[in-house]
């Protein structure tokens, strides 16, 4: 006997916040499911809100604002079912989850819920079990855990929701929906990227569709929200835990799919009974029956398998994404560089023109007495290569001004990188100045390995409102700046740029492994330690020699107050510096 269910997922780029944009573009995508004749449409995780709200949970208005738009998706949910992500609160929520825990917040028991729309009103309501509180993820600071296990019988298939974290758990709501009858599980995500991350998620979802023999849809967003990239990269995954259909990546989709439910039994049959549900947990599960038009046509829809990415070029479009978000969705129409002739300032320019467009990218080159000719003649060629205007503002005089001024007490010291700084700074200055006059956003162009050591200067070349290439190593600048030169008719970064030892220009002849080891050396240390938490004897057997661990975790610990100071980027690392890493400034831990 065939058996179908057509489901959409619909992988939106939501702005948090933003609830009435968030709940037209809903909108406009139901409209789109229900021309594929669905059945079902599934949205992301927290989708009428966006990803993460943080503390906009804490102002009763915004979930207000948030439930009332709920109830006006509810009204357009006719001729299929519409589950889709917002915030339960008690009462609408999970009742009987309030007495699991003290209240996460204020006044009323907040929920990350799941509602199922149909016959234009709310018919079941999921509530989020498992609410991570590592990395980047704050969950149980605004929301109680659910209890309920919600199961949906759509015209006959049995269908149980849940969401994000709690497909991860082996022993999660998952295995309960399935051993109550579920044979399709719908998982709505905001799942935020880092390399490798969907290959990760993929092998998760396969092993819990196997050992439940259900068929799992996963939903996830995508767009870019402050330093979180999402990839979207939906998937579906049958109950041999094979992938069947997966979104595109870093873009909006709909995935349209034929589920063949009844190879769900029959996969079962083989496998005799499983272990009935406790009474405990039976008493948990309510079942609620919707009925939706069914279609005259026979025709069965074939999804869509995109290829996954290799790891750099996922990195590339979630910088390329996460640039174009961040800009777009603060208002900002251009973006101005400090370009220097290194690679840094190159390949942050090639993503924001990539973002953006060359017309909404303006670079400045700043020389200074100690700029060569070499990195005068690649700013030019960067400039040609990729249609953008760059004027040239000379700070030698200005530097003399400030050298002048300064001569009387630094009388008697000899010149240090106080000296360096201060040209740093004077290109801070003037950067701003463009920022402020108009209305232009500055780009930051420092890499993950000198923000660890600190080899940047605070309000120098820090200075800015976005960090492109904050989590993005020193020899991973290297890669992406040769992957993206294989594209179109011409290397958009000069060949000499990618060959020149890396230098600041800010003395005579020098080189940044005067005051660093060699970048090949420095970035598997700054792994081990930043990311991985390793102690120095772990990374000493790794083959480093001891005196050059001391100094880079000295360096790396000495920093942590310019990092807090410094602005957001885009996180591409599955640990970069922000939410993911919260050391004390104040720390007397060595």
């Amino acid at each position: 006997l065939m058996r179908f269910l057509r489901v959409a997922m619909a992988q939106i780029n939501p702005t948090v916040g933003d609830i009435d944009g968030n709940t037209a573009l809903i909108k406009a995508w139901i409209k789109e499911a229900r021309r594929a004749k669905a059945d079902l449409v599934a949205f992301p995780e927290l989708a009428i809100t966006g990803y993460p709200p943080e503390d906009l949970l804490f102002k009763a208005r915004f979930v207000d604002d948030a439930q009332r738009a709920l109830k006006a998706l509810a009204a357009d949910a006719h001729g299929l079912v519409v589950v889709v992500g917002y915030v339960g609160r008690d009462g609408t929520g999970d009742s009987l989850s309030k007495v699991a825990t003290t209240p996460a917040v204020g006044r009323h028991g907040l929920y990350n819920s799941a509602a199922v729309l149909a016959e234009r009103r709310i018919v079941a309501n999921y509530c989020k079990r498992h609410l991570p509180n590592y990395g980047v993820f704050d969950e149980s600071r605004y929301f109680h855990p659910g209890t309920r296990l919600p199961l949906l019988i759509l015209n006959g298939t049995t269908i149980g929701i849940n969401i994000c974290e709690d497909i991860w758990f082996p022993e999660g709501p998952t295995r309960a929906q399935a051993a109550a009858g579920a044979e399709v599980i719908v998982n709505i995500n905001a799942s935020p990227f880092h390399v490798g991350k969907s290959r990760m998620r993929e092998q998760v979802l396969a092993t819990r569709a196997r050992e439940n023999r259900v068929i799992v849809t996963y939903t996830n967003t995508v767009g870019g929200q402050d330093e979180l990239v999402f990839d979207g990269c939906s998937v579906i995954v049958d109950q041999t835990g094979e992938v069947v259909a997966r979104g595109k990546a870093f873009a909006q989709d709909l995935l349209v799919a034929d589920l063949d439910v009844a190879a769900v039994g029959r996969a079962r049959q083989g496998e005799g009974r499983k272990k009935p549900l406790s009474p405990r947990v039976a008493a948990l599960v309510d079942r609620v029956e919707v009925r939706v038009p069914t279609r005259k046509t026979s025709s069965t829809v074939m999804p869509p398998l995109e290829m996954p990415l290799e790891r750099l070029d996922e990195a590339y479009r979630a910088l390329v994404l996460g640039v174009q978000d961040y800009v777009l969705k603060n208002g900002f129409r251009r973006v101005v560089i400090g370009l220097s002739g290194g690679v840094d300032s190159a390949l942050t320019a090639v993503i924001a023109v990539d973002a953006l467009g060359a017309d909404n990218v303006l670079g400045v080159f700043m020389p200074s007495p100690y700029t060569s000719r070499t990195s005068r003649e690649d700013v030019a060629d960067l400039a040609r290569r990729l249609r953008i205007q760059v004027d040239t503002l000379s700070i030698t005089t200005t530097f003399k001004s400030y050298l002048r001024v300064l001569s009387k007490p630094f009388a008697g010291s000899r010149p240090d990188t106080t000296e360096e700084n201060l040209q740093a700074r004077i290109r801070g200055n003037l950067l701003m100045a463009y920022s402020n006059k108009f209305g232009h956003l500055v780009l930051t162009t420092g890499n993950k390995s000198e923000m660890s050591v600190g080899y940047a200067t605070l309000y120098g070349d820090m200075a800015g409102g976005f960090a492109v290439i904050k989590d993005v190593p020193k020899t991973m600048v290297y890669e992406l700046s040769h992957l993206r030169n294989l594209v179109g008719p011409e290397p958009v970064i000069p060949k000499r740029v990618l060959e020149r030892p890396p230098t600041a220009e800010l003395r005579p002849d020098q080189k940044d492994e005067d005051s660093l080891p060699p970048y090949a050396i420095l970035d598997p240390i700054l792994k081990a330690y930043v990311e991985e938490d390793r102690a120095l004897e772990d990374i000493v057997a790794m083959g480093f020699a001891r005196e050059t661990v001391v100094r880079v975790m000295a360096m790396v610990d000495r920093s942590e107050y310019k990092r807090r100071q410094a602005p957001l980027g885009i996180k591409i690392t599955h640990r970069a510096f922000g939410k993911d890493r919260r050391m004390p400034i104040t720390n007397g831990y060595r």
